[in-house]
């Protein structure tokens, strides 16, 4: 199951059934779970984990070190969950700092060309198409999709089930359930596909439409805004997570 060709250091663990293929590269530092597929020019470096049966394309780089310029060495981390695809000339890169970690968790679909900068966390089941790019601490929850050639600055939220329209530039936090678009990007409606598609009920579909309403068609402050929602609409779970995101946001949230 491992070419001929790949290069792999004697430090580096991978477990059973894995398919390293031709000219892989894996460092010294590098552990692979079980069932992981490389199929050819892959690199990993670092000190980088792979969790079960992740699916790297060719020419893909993950675990090196960042682009950031405060970069002073130290052991900065690289850990990935189960059953991901990484598409061809994807490329992660470790956090910064000594101690820190850029994190992938499980079962996400990364396009070709995509990066995901140092201190990046990412959930579970994210689509990010083609080119779509993350600057460093960007976060982005469960169920989120970014759009291809989307640029998301640095220390940005993308909320749980939210979606990025291709090509948007998005500066601030994008809220919970919410479809943002344009450049720079702003909260269109709610993601109603995106909700109908991970069976969310009809009545919190109802109710966020109304939540979107108030938080971005009334000319209210944010806080007023959340004040009324709270007040007004029904204490379900996903306006909870809606207001919870939002008065949590440190870069303002996109309007």
């Amino acid at each position: 199951m491992i070419h001929p060709t790949a290069i792999i250091h004697p430090g580096a663990q991978h477990g059973a059934n894995c398919e390293i293929g031709p000219y892989c590269v894996i460092g010294r530092h590098v552990t692979l779970g079980d069932g992981c597929r490389l199929l050819s020019h892959v690199v990993i470096d670092g000190q980088t984990t792979l969790g079960r049966e992740n699916e790297i394309f060719p020419f893909s780089s993950i675990g090196l070190k960042t682009q950031d310029l405060k970069w002073k060495g130290g052991t900065p981390r690289t850990e990935i969950g189960d059953h991901n695809t990484f598409r061809e000339y994807v490329t992660i890169h470790s956090a910064t700092s000594d101690g820190e970690t850029t994190i992938v968790g499980s079962h996400n679909h990364i396009l070709a060309y995509c990066h995901i900068a140092h201190n990046c966390t990412l959930g579970n089941h994210i689509i990010m198409s083609n080119v779509g790019t993350l600057a460093g601490h960007v976060t982005v929850e469960d169920h989120a999709i970014v759009g291809g050639l989307a640029a998301v600055h640095q220390f940005c939220r993308i909320g749980k089930s939210a979606i990025i329209g291709g090509c948007s530039k998005v500066v601030q936090d994008v809220p919970r359930f919410m479809m943002a678009d344009g450049n720079p990007a702003q909260i269109r409606t709610i993601n109603k596909v995106g909700l109908e598609r991970n069976n969310m009920s009809e009545e919190a579909q109802a109710a966020l439409k109304n939540a979107y309403k108030i938080l971005f068609r009334e000319g209210l402050t944010i806080s007023n805004a959340l004040t009324r929602i709270e007040a007004e609409l029904s204490p379900l779970p996903e306006i909870k997570q809606l207001v919870e995101f939002t008065r949590a946001s440190e870069r303002g949230i996109s309007k």
